[in-house]
């Protein structure tokens, strides 16, 4: 009986050190760092284009130029390379006498540049020359804007073959004096007409004789003298250096200062110019060496 008792003292002691042993909690660990997790790559994204700015198409600008006939060669050279250069600029040109331009500018004609084979036509247009180089006091001019642009010579041509050989100046004199030739020259108008009509006084030559005899031809601009010599229908003319060497002429003498004085082209701006800074910039490109170049081949030169 005792024994039984002394087991079941024992056997609830050893359950109740089990339950004891239950009880006690064993300390948690820290918690280990866990690794983070590993970055997605970042995909390349395709680069933004950025838009194309698109430059401002240049302002469309035409200039009108009016110039002297026998410059229609050099020039035309001359806006094909400006036009080249300076996109959106356009030249036009009105070649004829440089009186004929001169009485069209007076009448209205739309013309940012004026180009004349002679002082006279300009000074008719320009408000500081005096009465009697101006004496409708007419005022087309750009003031500030003209200058002497380029120098010609005055040159007297004969056709393919020279058929009366004729030399020079002295020799042409004489053969007038004695009616055996036909003569071509420009109307009293024209520049080239103007420059004859010198060498005509310092021969003292009477024109109006000469013509009342039938012994001369005229032309409305220097153009049209050039032709009557190489198409042979006279004897012999007068023209510039410049038009003798584009229309393959023979030269056989030029005149001198004292004959018929220097031949100088002024240019300038126009007032009435619808776009003058335009004109401006094209008459400095005239003056310049690419332009110059052009001129000088055929016979001009820049003027003193």
């Amino acid at each position: 009986m005792r024994l039984r008792k002394t087991l079941a003292l024992l056997l609830a002691l050893a359950m109740i050190l089990a339950l004891a042993a239950c009880g006690e909690s064993k300390p948690a660990e820290p918690a280990k760092d866990e690794p983070a997790p590993a970055a997605e790559p970042v995909k390349d994204e395709p680069a933004k284009e950025e838009p194309v700015k698109e430059e401002p198409a240049p302002e469309k600008v035409e200039i009108i130029v009016f110039a002297a006939a026998s410059m229609t060669e050099t020039l035309t050279e001359i806006k094909a390379m400006y036009e080249a250069a300076n996109p959106g600029v356009t030249i036009t040109f009105n070649f004829d006498s440089s009186g004929t331009l001169k009485t069209q500018i007076q009448e209205g004609a739309d013309c940012d540049l004026f180009i004349s084979a002679a002082p006279k036509q300009m000074n008719a247009l320009d408000k500081s020359c005096d009465a009697e180089k101006n004496p409708d006091g007419l005022d087309f001019v750009l003031q500030g804007s003209r200058i002497n642009l380029l120098e010609n010579k005055v040159a007297l041509v004969v056709p393919e073959g020279n058929p009366k050989g004729i030399e020079s100046f002295d020799q042409l004199a004489g053969l007038l004096k004695e009616g055996e030739i036909l003569f071509a020259m420009g109307n009293s108008d024209v520049p080239v007409g103007q420059y004859t009509q010198k060498i005509f006084a310092f021969y003292e030559l009477n024109e109006e004789e000469l013509a009342a005899a039938g012994k001369l031809t005229y032309g409305t601009n220097v153009k049209e003298v050039t032709t009557q010599v190489k198409e042979g229908s006279v004897d012999c003319g007068v023209v510039y250096a410049t038009d003798a060497f584009s229309a393959g002429l023979a030269i056989v003498d030029t005149a001198t200062k004292d004959m018929c004085g220097q031949v100088i082209y002024p240019a300038a701006v126009l007032n009435v110019s619808k776009h003058p800074e335009a004109a401006q910039a094209f008459l400095d490109y005239l003056t310049g060496p690419e332009a110059m170049a052009v001129f000088e081949a055929v016979g001009f030169s820049p003027a003193p």
